[in-house]
């Protein structure tokens, strides 16, 4: 397999240009269960030099990894995030056992607490660096886990939710106590098979029946400081983002999107 360019001048991506980023993105969607055979720099950028400048754990969704946290990352080094990366398959890494990841309550629990060991090795390793989360669908319930599981007194950069498998009344105040920066959620009206009418009929990762937040949004009450929830709008279809399940992780709107919030952060 050739590798696509890491290396960004601007805006653009040395080897593809935004439009065949986009469509490209389209196509491996299209077998995103095979992205688990893929290797290396594609799902771990790991470089000593990437390391010296912060950490991005990315948690997939209840497929383990794929295509679709493949193309998150890919956003990532596209809209030139300079930290390290990596995509942490928190699943059995069995396609069918789906369902298990879901409602596995006390095995996801254990998968976050071993996250949290590896972020507060990190932070002993390169004190004062920063330290980001990003989790896509049932992803975004191991990122509230994981805070959960850091020791107290720990504390990481932020996190970005994108179509939470979360239950719209989570309680979100004490996992912005372990955020400095804060936390950013993203939903989609259209997103209402999997995070709608999948949630509802299977649950969320907390045990919640109905259409999740990563569908429409947390509710108003947990509108707290340093939580930002943005709803899809049409005009994010220029981004490749059709308003699914998918479109939040496509290279292109997690280049526009998701890249400025961590670079941003931290005044790149």
């Amino acid at each position: 397999m050739t590798e696509i360019s890491q290396e960004t001048h601007g805006s653009e991506t040395v080897g593809f240009g935004r439009l065949q980023r986009g469509l490209w993105c389209w196509c491996t969607f299209a077998v995103a269960p095979l992205g688990w055979f893929v290797r290396g720099q594609f799902v771990r950028r790991l470089e000593p030099e990437r390391l010296d400048k912060g950490l991005v754990l990315i948690l997939p969704g209840i497929e383990g990894r794929s295509f679709l946290n493949i193309s998150l990352m890919q956003g990532l080094l596209d809209g030139g995030v300079p930290y390290a990366m990596e995509i942490v398959d928190w699943t059995t890494g069995n396609k069918f056992l789906s369902l298990y990841h879901l409602r596995a309550w006390r095995r996801n629990q254990r998968q976050a607490a071993l996250i949290a060991e590896r972020i507060a090795q990190y932070q002993q390793d390169y004190p004062g660096r920063p330290v980001w989360l990003i989790g896509h669908s049932g992803g975004a319930g191991m990122s509230m886990l994981t805070l959960a599981a850091l020791p107290d007194g720990t504390k990481i950069t932020g996190v970005v939710l994108l179509a939470a498998a979360l239950s719209r009344g989570f309680d979100l105040a004490p996992a912005l106590q372990k955020l400095e920066r804060g936390l950013w959620s993203f939903h989609s009206w259209n997103d209402w098979i999997f995070v709608g009418l999948g949630t509802t009929l299977f649950g969320t990762i907390d045990g919640r029946h109905g259409p999740s937040a990563g569908m429409l949004g947390f509710c108003p009450k947990c509108e707290l400081p340093r939580f930002t929830q943005t709803a899809y709008h049409p005009v994010m279809l220029k981004q490749f983002n059709l308003g699914g399940h998918f479109g939040c992780v496509h290279r292109v709107w997690v280049e526009d999107h998701i890249a400025p919030i961590l670079n941003e952060a931290h005044g790149l």
